[in-house]
């Protein structure tokens, strides 16, 4: 299981979640209506069978097959020598050893070996839903302008309505504002601006510093040369012929 989405969507309301509800809600109407506009426009403007992204991918591969070998065993199934590994392409039903066509529903490198020497299309093999038509379906509805509240018209049994906050007890101490990491998530740790070492913060340092601390090559600050200060009566003082 992947958080991905909800991450992402989480890191662009950061700045407005501690915003009161309907503000809140307003603000993600708001961030909704910009996403599907831009991308509605975007796919409008499409004019390859797959959608950009999909038709570089596929670009890509097709250059990787290149250099690959393939064996017929039957009718429908394919040996594809990809360097020192073997890959076995079903294309009845489907299929490929390395699980990509599987998972994507995108023709991988060995599938596309495969295309390179049979007379099957590249884009037979790709799901639907990665052609135009459907991309453009996905955003093709509207989230329309809210009026103000003041032009709203709220049923009577809805304004009689009286809310109550939730009946629960509120936790001592400052809220928690940063979330509960995932099972199995390794979090960065912190690394102290003063001795330069993991686990702590500078406000938290409990390591001695050295008085006079050591350069990259080892050598210490108490053996460095120093200048003798001059006397005044030597300033002034002329040489011997």
């Amino acid at each position: 299981m992947t958080t991905n989405i909800s991450e992402s969507l989480n890191a662009v309301l950061v700045k407005v979640r501690e915003l009161p509800i309907t503000a809140l809600v307003n603000e993600i109407r708001l961030l909704c209506q910009k996403w599907f506009h831009e991308r509605r426009t975007k796919a409008a403007g499409c004019t390859t069978m797959m959608s950009k992204d999909v038709e570089m991918k596929l670009e890509g591969r097709k250059d990787r097959a290149q250099a690959m070998g393939v064996i017929c065993a039957d009718q429908y199934t394919f040996d594809v020598v990809d360097g020192d590994r073997n890959y076995c392409v079903d294309m009845a039903l489907w299929t490929c050893t390395c699980r990509k066509f599987q998972l994507d529903q995108l023709p991988c490198n060995h599938v596309l070996a495969v295309v390179r020497k049979t007379p099957y299309e590249a884009y037979d093999l790709c799901s639907l839903y990665y052609t135009r038509e459907f991309w453009h379906e996905t955003y093709r509805g509207v989230i329309n302008h809210i009026p103000h509240i003041s032009s709203w018209t709220t049923p009577q049994q809805i304004s009689e309505f009286e809310l109550q906050p939730p009946d629960v007890r509120t936790v001592a101490g400052r809220r928690r504002k940063r979330r509960l990491p995932s099972m199995g998530e390794e979090l960065p740790t912190p690394k102290c601006s003063r001795c330069k070492e993991r686990g702590h913060n500078r406000a938290t340092c409990q390591n001695p510093i050295a008085l006079h601390p050591t350069d990259e090559a080892g050598c210490s600050g108490s053996n460095l040369p120093t200048h003798q200060p001059i006397h005044p009566s030597d300033q002034h003082s002329t040489p011997q012929l």
